[in-house]
């Protein structure tokens, strides 16, 4: 029996793009968010007027990890501490992976179905604009 994956498409990365500037308005802070697919592949990604240039890759990069790790990167941050089992992951894939909050997967029932990254506040601030693009995708009729 063919098997079939489910995967963000470029209406749903909207959606939580837009989800996650309006928290970002919110919060007065200018944001970069990336929505990646299923594959990790970049969908979309926003730079909002004023957001940093240095914070681009950071959330295609917070996006591109939660998919890889199917975790919340704060998550990833608690085992990637000295002494974790995961010490010194953020130098593996090309140091392509994030350990700081402000990435999260996007699920569909228990699938991962793409993730979501945001960078340009603290990084307390970065997690509130991804836990509002999720909160807003979650809340949508699938």
């Amino acid at each position: 029996m063919p098997r079939q994956v489910s995967s963000l498409t470029l209406e749903d990365a909207r959606q939580l793009i837009a989800a996650g500037e309006e928290k970002a308005r919110e919060l007065g802070i200018a944001y970069n968010l990336a929505v990646v697919d299923a594959g990790g592949e970049l969908v979309a990604h926003v730079r909002m007027d004023g957001a940093w240039m240095g914070s681009i890759n950071i959330a295609v990069n917070k996006a591109w990890t939660s998919r890889a790790f199917d975790m919340a990167t704060h998550e990833l941050a608690k085992m990637a501490q000295s002494g974790k089992p995961l010490f010194g992951i953020q130098n593996t894939n090309h140091e392509r992976v994030v350990i700081f909050a402000g990435g999260m997967p996007v699920k569909l029932g228990d699938a991962v179905i793409g993730a979501v990254g945001a960078s340009g506040g603290t990084v307390d601030q970065d997690q509130k604009v991804v836990e509002a693009a999720v909160a807003a995708f979650d809340k949508r009729p699938h």
